[in-house]
């Protein structure tokens, strides 16, 4: 079971692509004081992941800014290059989409959102989910069932719930 809502989100240190390489990101300093929407999946670069997931974030971010979201983050299990040119390839970037590498895993973990798929060659990935905290509290969840499906974690569901 992943995280429910009233829990904590892990006090954990992802990373992004800074102007001079990979920099470290402490989670509870950027969901500190602030409502931030966080989005995970199975990996950059693969089919719903960008045709589906984060294309929605990118096309809702206005609102969810008009519901009060201060940080629309994005979270794989990937490494903060890949990350940094994924979010550049889609267009996530330049909406103003965090795109933070979980490259160790720890976060994913931490949430209960880890999981495997070796035939496909996804191993220690994220499961496809939604979430929105406010103040690092959990107040929202919507995980998907299966991870080639993005309906109830994309960003039309998000602006819906909050």
């Amino acid at each position: 079971m992943g995280i429910s809502v009233g829990e904590t989100l892990p006090d954990v240190t992802l990373l992004k692509m800074g102007s001079e390489g990979p920099e470290p990101v402490a989670l509870s300093e950027i969901t500190k004081g602030k409502k931030v929407v966080i989005f995970g999946l199975p990996g950059a670069y693969t089919g719903t992941c960008t045709t589906a997931h984060v294309p929605s974030f990118i096309r809702t971010k206005g609102q969810l800014a008009e519901k009060g979201v201060d940080h629309v983050i994005c979270v794989s299990v990937n490494d903060p290059f890949v990350m940094g040119a994924w979010g550049d390839s889609t267009g996530a970037a330049a909406a103003g989409i965090e795109m933070l590498g979980d490259a160790n895993c720890a976060f994913t973990e931490a949430v209960g959102m880890r999981f495997d798929a070796p035939p496909a060659g996804l191993i220690a990935r994220s499961k496809r989910y939604a979430l929105m905290a406010e103040d690092g509290v959990v107040k929202v969840v919507h995980a998907e069932e299966n991870p080639g499906v993005c309906e109830t974690s994309g960003g039309e569901a998000m602006v819906a719930a909050i």
